[in-house]
């Protein structure tokens, strides 16, 4: 029986001592893996969660017709929102783009031919970036610093890609689903529900997002946030 026992205690000590070995042997991989989750670039979902301030994030890409109404509005308010350009769209509606430029708004990029991000290779998605950079850059002498892919649409090719033109990637926490034309108070209600510290607004440029936007401004405003420009809430 005594020897049985120690038999048993013999198993289980050379078990845990093999396991132990395995554990010492795969720790540095784990350290590397933490590190490469914590230091790799990531999105942006919102700004800062201690402050009362949101961001208008519109994505444009189609839409221009839509687009004076949505600029009357935010100057009539004295609002300035963060438009993320598409650059092929800039191509085709320079005009549209100084107008909003000489509202004060804000401009990011939002690639050049809005491609599926992910199935790009890194040099791909650069072109891309840049592409839309110079074409913005050409007609307004914008710089774009933020990047929101599009359908936003990302994996670690993406990111990098974005990173290494040192652009930061943009994405929201609030979404308005705007692009599937649902009636104006549909747009207001989805925001009222989900508005928060720091959240970046996503709209695009579609009738009912212009006839909400008046409301929906009044709304947000009569909650106690202030709307500021993506980089200023991100900061």
């Amino acid at each position: 029986m005594k020897l049985l026992l120690i038999d048993r205690h013999t198993k289980w000590f050379l078990a845990f001592s093999a396991g132990f070995f395995i554990l010492l042997m795969l720790l540095p991989g784990v350290v590397t893996l933490m590190k490469d989750t914590t230091t790799f670039p990531q999105p942006v979902y919102h700004g800062n969660l201690d402050k009362p301030a949101v961001a208008l994030a519109c994505n444009v890409f189609w839409g221009e017709e839509y687009l004076p109404a949505m600029l009357d509005t935010l100057h009539t308010y004295n609002i300035k929102a963060t438009f993320f350009i598409g650059g092929s769209w800039a191509k085709q509606n320079p005009e549209m783009l100084k107008k909003i430029v000489a509202a004060g708004h804000e401009i990011g990029n939002h690639s050049y031919s809005h491609p599926h991000s992910n199935s790009l290779s890194k040099d791909q998605n650069k072109d891309q970036i840049l592409q839309a950079e110079q074409i913005i850059a050409q007609y307004t002498g914008v710089k774009t610093k933020l990047y929101a892919p599009p359908y936003g649409e990302f994996n670690k090719v993406v990111l990098s890609a974005a990173a290494e033109l040192n652009y930061t990637t943009i994405m929201w926490s609030v979404d308005t689903i705007d692009w599937q034309l649902p009636p104006e108070e549909v747009i207001i209600n989805r925001v009222m529900k989900k508005i928060h510290n720091g959240a970046i607004i996503l709209i695009h440029p579609t009738a009912p997002t212009a006839k909400a936007l008046p409301e929906l401004i009044d709304r947000i405003q009569d909650s106690g946030y202030v709307i500021l420009p993506v980089s200023v809430i991100i900061q």
